[in-house]
Formats: structure tokens, sequence, C-alpha cells
């Protein structure tokens, strides 16, 4: 059974940072592109980070220069640094994977809240 295990997320102060952690299991993780989504309440998710099985990345345009996604093969994980967080990143974050350029995994979500 495929699961994505999210970890890291909480309540930051603006300008702090975070770092989520996303632990994949029944996959082959090293083949498999992995991403960070976020979802805004009564918004669709969207795409905040992605990395692919080589290794590029690529970052919606609101969180460019302040999270950083990467990915450690040896532990089945990838991670989403969060710096610089503004209050307007409050949102549920999840999980996902790519494998075989056919099949979708999310994980459960977590939730992450900037605020003074």
């Amino acid at each position: 059974q495929v699961q994505l295990v999210e970890s890291g997320g909480g309540l930051v102060q603006p300008g702090g940072s975070l770092r989520l952690s996303c632990a994949a299991s029944g996959i082959i993780f090293s083949s498999a592109a992995m991403g960070w989504y976020r979802q805004f309440p009564g918004k669709q998710r969207e795409l905040v980070a992605r990395i692919t099985s080589g290794g590029s990345t690529n970052y919606a345009d609101s969180v460019k220069g302040r999270f950083t996604i990467s990915r450690d093969n040896a532990k089945n994980t990838v991670y989403l640094q969060m710096n610089s967080l503004r209050p307007d990143d409050t949102a549920a974050y999840y999980c996902n994977s790519v494998v075989n350029w056919t099949y979708t995994y999310w994980g459960q979500g977590t939730q992450v809240t900037v605020s003074s």
C-alpha cells in the first residue's frame, strides 16, 4: 500500500521558518516525482514545489526564493523548507507523488498557520 505521511506543520510567526517532511512507502521512491501542494479555504489545491526523480525542481512564483524542496532517497523522504513565511502562506499542505508518469498519490495534509 502506498502511504505518504506528512509532518512538521504548525503555527509560526511571520518571518519565521518551518520544515515539512513527507515519508513515502509502497513506492520505488527514487523513481518518483514528488511535490508539495497547498490548499486555501474555498480554493483549489495549487502547486507549491516539485522535484523530479533526477533532482530538477520547480516552484510557484509566490514561494520562489523562500521555499526549497529537497529529497533524500535513502530515507524515502521529501522536504519543504519554508523561510520568510507570510500570513498568506497559511494553508493545508499536501505531499504528492507521481509514479511512472501515471499514478498520483496524496498525503493526508498538514496545516501551516502563519500568524502573530
